[in-house]
């Protein structure tokens, strides 16, 4: 009782209230974030992730990508980042990995001594660990905060958005009706966290001859589109299929700057003028 008077009962715990003011203060120095999602695997939703933050770096924007993936991290290795993130007693905050003046990244995999030891982990260790991702990481001032989820609705997309509330969804399928079916899922789940859905990307949308410069629809194509429309959300643009793009990932290059002229390269570009659009950036 005598607690209760005293303001004891309710009382915040003082170690959660400082990690609430640090969450506050990182994040209004972040302009604009961005949760890349798709409702199943194999869409190429951390190559997009990762093409989408090299292209706004090499425009001169201050980017930091956040590989929220924790079963399957690859955003490191798709960057070409080697070693660990390591604390130092001289320092209050962790500083992320760097890929380019303009570019930092963090992943669990940069705190993996072995990078094919695998994370078994329930929800709560999911959420502090994503919470710590940011409160615990110097990102500095950033004009845009890409977070790479993993595929479906689990607890690692709910944990960004209760630790992010302004976060914007870039949703990214693939034509076929399968992935389709699985991204109005995605959809469904923003509109029941209130998340707004800054648009979509239909990935492996063709595929161009190297050769005669002939489309061939290996997955159909229009059908992001279309499922745009449907749902009134903006659509982002169509990725053609490249096997380049993923040479460039297992080899941790920039496949932007590999292949400037490709026409994926030149359709990231098209996405990356229309976020900046929509978003008045």
């Amino acid at each position: 009782m005598g607690d209760c008077q005293s303001g004891g009962c309710g009382s915040q715990n003082p170690a959660k209230q400082q990690q609430e003011a640090e969450l506050k203060n990182t994040l209004s120095k972040i302009k604009h974030k961005l949760i890349v999602m798709s409702g199943k695997g194999g869409v190429g939703k951390t190559s997009v992730s990762v093409n989408l933050a090299i292209a706004l770096a090499n425009k001169g924007f201050k980017v930091g990508i956040m590989d929220v993936d924790l079963h399957g991290p690859d955003v490191p290795r798709m960057l070409g980042l080697k070693g660990e993130v390591v604390a130092s007693k001289d320092m209050p905050k962790l500083t992320p990995m760097s890929y380019s003046d303009n570019l930092k990244a963090i992943s669990m995999e940069c705190f993996m001594p072995n990078k094919d030891d695998a994370v078994i982990w329930r929800g709560p260790l999911k959420h502090s660990a994503i919470n710590q991702f940011i409160t615990d990481i110097d990102w500095g001032e950033l004009d845009f905060l890409i977070v790479d989820s993993p595929p479906g609705t689990g607890d690692e997309p709910l944990s960004v958005i209760q630790t992010i509330p302004d976060a914007k969804s870039i949703i990214v399928t693939t034509p076929q009706e399968v992935a389709l079916s699985d991204v109005r899922k995605s959809i469904s789940f923003c509109k029941k966290v209130n998340m707004d859905i800054l648009g979509m990307v239909e990935n492996m949308s063709g595929y161009v001859c190297p050769h005669c410069g002939e489309t061939a629809e290996l997955f159909g194509t229009g059908g992001g589109e279309t499922t745009s429309n449907q749902f009134n959300i903006s659509f982002l643009g169509k990725i053609p299929f490249d096997p380049k793009i993923v040479k460039a990932g297992d080899s941790g290059k920039s496949y932007q700057d590999e292949f400037s002229d490709a026409p994926a390269a030149k359709a990231f570009g098209q996405v990356v003028e229309k976020v900046l659009t929509l978003l008045n950036a």
